[in-house]
């Protein structure tokens, strides 16, 4: 399994570069074509001035699920704590999905789950966490943190421009085998201190929602 891990010296970088917060539909400007205004204080490099983020939801037999629990230490790697845990059938496949960690590091916030395949046979996983027209099919760049309250979404902090773009967070492998557990993670920009818990979307494997922050 291909696991895509990003150097701290390139963390450290981007945390003077990074956005990631755009507002959400509805927020400001009223209907007609969605704009996420990037805001100023948290910029994640996605493209060369301005950060966008898609919210294209597969559909998927899951629900609503909402965090319990204290915050694990997140690091790139699965964790033993979970603070979120819901259970999904989506591409064929039943799979168990836990948030093991949402934590602030200064500019940025890191992000772990992992996703348990617990049927017979393989799941097809295609670009579904992905963002393919970012060039970032097979990885999670397509994920996103929503802050409703102050109607921020936050997007996976990313380095360069199409085609050669690379975001800071996991690949994967088309096919998660039956039985086996995948770790990923991915980096955004930190939300504000006083935003204390957050909705995570996870796209294809769902929302879940006041996953809190440590």
């Amino acid at each position: 399994m291909r696991r895509g891990t990003t150097p701290v010296a390139v963390v450290a970088v981007m945390a003077a570069m990074l956005s990631g917060c755009g507002m959400l539909p509805g927020q400001q400007g009223g209907g007609g074509e969605e704009r996420q205004p990037v805001s100023q204080e948290s910029r994640v490099s996605q493209d060369s001035q301005e950060g966008r983020a898609t919210s294209t939801a597969d559909a998927t037999d899951v629900t609503e699920a909402t965090a319990t629990g204290d915050p694990g230490e997140p690091a790139p790697a699965e964790q033993e704590r979970v603070i979120a845990r819901r259970e999904v059938k989506t591409g064929g496949a039943d799979l168990t999905v836990e948030i093991t960690g949402l934590k602030r590091q200064g500019r940025l916030s890191t992000l772990t789950w992992r996703v348990t395949n617990n049927s017979d046979d393989r799941w097809q996983m295609t670009s579904g966490m992905g963002d393919t027209p970012g060039g970032l099919g097979l990885t999670v760049a397509g994920i996103s943190l929503i802050d409703p309250v102050n109607g921020k979404r936050y997007v996976v902090a990313r380095t360069g421009k199409y085609p050669r773009a690379k975001c800071l967070c996991s690949d994967y492998d088309v096919f998660t085998e039956a039985g086996e557990v995948l770790p990923l993670h991915a980096t955004f920009a930190a939300p504000p201190p006083d935003v204390t818990k957050i909705n995570v979307d996870l796209k294809v494997l769902g929302v879940f929602t006041d996953v809190p922050i440590s």
